[in-house]
């Protein structure tokens, strides 16, 4: 396991307590280098969504549990936030709470000349998922192959 999964493990369990004692949803946990920075994130969710007082409250103690268990040898820099509009599905849950609802796929390599997709999302498991287009054309990818999926969101 590399350094970088090792600390979001760890970082998710002592999250998923305080989460869950006031009743949010861990959506994912994140370390990663940006602009020779590193950062911490962590993003949760409610029911009707997520308030800058409820980012507060859990980064507050998450802070406080990170410096207690101290093991990120790195310096980085703590976020707490919503997964935000454009939430992208990455776990079977994220794919289970999302059956049903419009996503946008996002390919490596272009299929049929596109690397976009739009399209319900009807199935998935651990090596493809299935949407269903707008004229009720059923597409196939495979997991390995998709660089985003995420909800489909119109304004």
């Amino acid at each position: 396991m590399s350094k970088r999964e090792t600390y979001e493990q760890k970082t998710e369990e002592l999250l998923l307590p305080l989460v869950e004692q006031h009743g949010f949803e861990l959506v994912d946990v994140e370390y990663v280098k940006e602009g020779g920075n590193w950062y911490l994130r962590a993003y949760i969710d409610k029911p009707g969504g997520i308030t800058v007082d409820d980012c507060e409250l859990v980064s507050r103690a998450l802070s406080d549990r990170l410096d207690e268990k101290d093991f990120i040898e790195d310096s980085y820099i703590l976020e707490v936030s919503s997964p935000g509009l454009g939430r992208p599905l990455r776990k079977d849950k994220d794919f289970a709470r999302s059956i049903g609802e419009e996503v946008e796929v996002k390919t490596f390599k272009a299929v049929n000349h596109q690397k976009e997709f739009t399209g319900i999302l009807r199935e998935y498991d651990k090596d493809k998922i299935i949407i269903e287009m707008e004229n009720q054309e059923t597409m196939e990818f495979a997991r390995a192959d998709i660089a985003l999926v995420r909800l489909a969101f119109d304004f």
